[in-house]
């Protein structure tokens, strides 16, 4: 795995997890990898996915059973979309918005601009 400077390694690793999970790669009530597994995965030190593990649980994506392992909540695909949908608008749209308007980008250019782009990823 990658990782950016701009976000802390164990949220990269929460990101990457979140997104396995909205693909569908591992479903609701799915058991996770052992905390060794993913760290082993990822290159990374037991501790920071122990540290990833606690911060999604904290957010009710997964659980643990205990002497069994970590699992994917049966709500966690909106839970998911719901944080990520979050972070977005507070995040990003801001210098989104801005960059726009620096630009002189209006609602209707973007409107054609998306429109294209999924006409190009249809292809």
């Amino acid at each position: 795995m990658e990782f950016r400077k701009s976000q802390t390694i164990y949220m990269q690793i929460a990101d990457h997890i979140c997104e396995r999970i909205l693909a569908g790669k591992i479903p609701p009530g799915g058991r996770m990898e052992s905390v060794r597994e993913m760290a082993s995965q990822t290159q990374v030190n037991p501790n920071t996915v122990m540290r990833t593990f606690s911060f999604l649980q904290e957010q009710e994506i997964i659980f643990n059973k205990r002497g069994i392992g970590y699992f994917v909540a049966e709500d966690a695909h909106a839970k998911i979309k719901t944080m990520k949908r979050e972070e977005f608008v507070k995040e990003y749209l801001p210098e989104f918005f801005k960059i726009m308007e620096m630009l002189e980008i209006d609602f209707e250019e973007l409107k054609q601009l998306y429109l294209e782009t999924k006409k190009q990823e249809a292809k």
